[in-house]
């Protein structure tokens, strides 16, 4: 079901450069925000999709209301309830305009600052070799992601890819935080890879492969998060180790070399169990574990017990052994461990 445009308030042209697409379930608290957010950019060439899957609450009701007054916002609801975040992002986007040039994702409870759009398209338009923009951005209250130095805009795919694997800097942010070339959208059947959580980072990978990452050295979007959402979740889970694992296994052939790809596993893996190990300290849930075992066998290594123990009766040794280190340090939070974010 789509909602017609009005013919009002229109300052777009009939072929919008940038396809703006929000996929909503049940995002009522945060919704208006977020399309408050695209009606408020400094570059008004644009079209706007919002694509409900299916909500219960009021968020149709609220994108209806937004695209009565605008008409470059279309709202449409998806024949059948999509089951994951993955699968509703690829409906929605199969709804884009095939003359955009460029394509924004922003979630349903983020936003995007003013000049997102105009900051992004300006490194995209002057660097035709780019296919992903990416920024600063808050997450929540803190900036979050790495970014080029202050003198480069632009790093070539391959090299932002292999800093990547060998263990640099995080570049990619989250959806909301990327601008797209839209051909290389539509070059993929289905765009994210609906078995993988961690999709986005996926697809960075596999658009590098052929294209540029531009960036602008600013904070242009703004990502929610709160307890119960997909990246509270991941972080409390951190499925970004798994993620990045599965990223290794599958473009660590292209982008490194035979002798980087065996030493980059080696080390991912050390961080995996050392992860591993702190967490058997902090006790975490039976739920837990069952999620890594599960996830390092679909990777191809299978959970080694007597491993994790001995870096466990490593852990506690060192502890004992030096009296600067406090029960604290040992149990500190994975982040200095984690192979990504």
């Amino acid at each position: 079901m789509a909602y017609a445009l009005s013919d009002t308030n229109s300052s777009a042209s009939s072929s919008p450069a940038v396809t703006v697409v929000t996929p909503v379930y049940n995002g009522e608290r945060y919704l208006a925000r977020c399309i408050e957010s695209v009606l408020a950019q400094t570059y008004s060439n644009w079209e706007y999709i919002v694509g409900n899957n299916c909500s219960t609450d009021g968020s149709l009701a609220i994108a209806a209301k937004y695209a009565a007054a605008d008409r470059r916002i279309r709202v449409y609801t998806n024949d059948e309830f999509c089951p994951t975040a993955e699968r509703s992002k690829n409906v929605t986007l199969r709804r884009v305009s095939s003359t955009a040039k460029y394509i924004k994702v922003v979630f349903a409870d983020d936003w995007i600052y003013p000049q997102c759009l105009q900051q992004m398209l300006a490194v995209a338009e002057a660097n035709p070799s780019v296919g992903i923009v990416g920024a600063y951005g808050l997450l929540g209250k803190h900036v979050a992601w790495d970014g080029l130095p202050y003198d480069c805009t632009v790093l070539s795919g391959r090299e932002a890819c292999r800093s990547r694997l060998l263990g640099g800097d995080y570049l990619f942010g989250t959806p909301t935080s990327l601008l797209m070339r839209a051909d290389l959208v539509r070059g993929r059947e289905r765009f994210y890879n609906e078995d993988n959580e961690h999709s986005d980072t996926e697809v960075c990978f596999d658009l590098l492969r052929s294209s540029d990452f531009g960036f602008v050295h600013q904070v242009l979007t703004y990502t929610h998060e709160e307890e119960g959402s997909l990246t509270a979740h991941s972080r409390r889970m951190n499925s970004y180790l798994p993620g990045f694992m599965h990223d290794l296994r599958t473009y660590g052939p292209f982008f490194l070399s035979a002798d980087e790809l065996a030493e980059a596993k080696r080390r991912a893996l050390c961080n995996y169990y050392e992860f591993l190990a702190r967490s058997v300290l902090r006790r975490e849930s039976a739920d837990f574990f069952d999620y890594h075992e599960k996830k390092l066998r679909a990777l191809g290594f299978p959970l080694e017990r007597m491993r994790l123990a001995r870096r466990v009766g490593a852990l506690l040794l060192d502890a004992v052994l030096n009296p600067k280190r406090t029960v604290e340090n040992v149990l500190q939070r994975s982040s200095d461990v984690r192979a990504s974010r």
